[in-house]
């Protein structure tokens, strides 16, 4: 496997976010330095997706202050997301930062496991189960996302600028309106019962809102 699809859900649908990921930096969003990826070339191509599952927002982000994004495909769907088009080495890398950790200190998941298994279970860690997504133009698409079951835990509203990262990379995209971001966003776990979906669209629309001071980041396994 030389290629594969990352399916973004939470704030990397964005280029920005992403971009940190693979470049490395700070980001004005949350503050946190980025080390980067070995590999820091951008995705070769991003495109639109729809995943089988629903997305949901849990735990508490020292970042942005808020509920985190997860991915839960055991659940009636589907959830909007972007594929972005990198090499397993990027992917690797971008799932050790997501974890807090440095890139390269560890070992490339066993993609070839996940490709048999359909998921994979690396670690303990919110983002250390990986889930074989489906397949696109040859490739296959894999995201990861927490070992728990979206009722398993309970809902945390997400920060108004994670949010607006997350509708804004959709919006994009997509093509879409504000109106047709929040539509995808409003009823997920987490953000329903905490914004309506014209204030959810009026977010989008509007400028990136200031994120809070972040908290230090906690330990990897959490």
């Amino acid at each position: 496997m030389d290629r594969l699809w990352y399916a973004a859900y939470g704030s990397n649908t964005h280029p920005a976010r992403l971009a940190l990921y693979l470049r490395g930096g700070v980001h004005p969003d949350g503050g946190r330095e980025y080390p980067g990826c070995r590999d820091p070339r951008p995705p070769e191509r991003s495109v639109p997706l729809w995943l089988p599952g629903s997305l949901y927002f849990a735990t508490l982000s020292p970042v942005w202050r808020g509920g985190r994004a997860f991915y839960d495909p055991d659940t009636p769907g589907p959830a909007a997301a972007r594929g972005h088009l990198l090499r397993p080495g990027q992917f690797a890398d971008l799932l050790a930062q997501e974890m807090y950790r440095e890139p390269g200190t560890e070992p490339v998941p066993d993609l070839h496991g996940l490709l048999t298994a359909g998921r994979l279970r690396v670690g303990p860690g919110r983002y250390e189960t990986l889930v074989l997504a489906g397949e696109l133009d040859g490739f296959p698409v894999v995201t990861f996302t927490a070992p728990w079951r979206s009722d398993e835990v309970p809902s945390v509203a997400p920060a108004p600028a994670y949010l607006w990262r997350i509708g804004a990379g959709l919006r994009e995209a997509n093509d879409w309106t504000a109106e047709r971001a929040a539509d995808a966003l409003a009823g997920s776990p987490g953000v329903a019962g905490h914004w309506t979906r014209d204030a959810l669209a009026a977010l989008i629309a509007g400028p990136p809102p200031d994120a809070p001071p972040p908290d230090l980041p906690p330990g990897p396994g959490r």
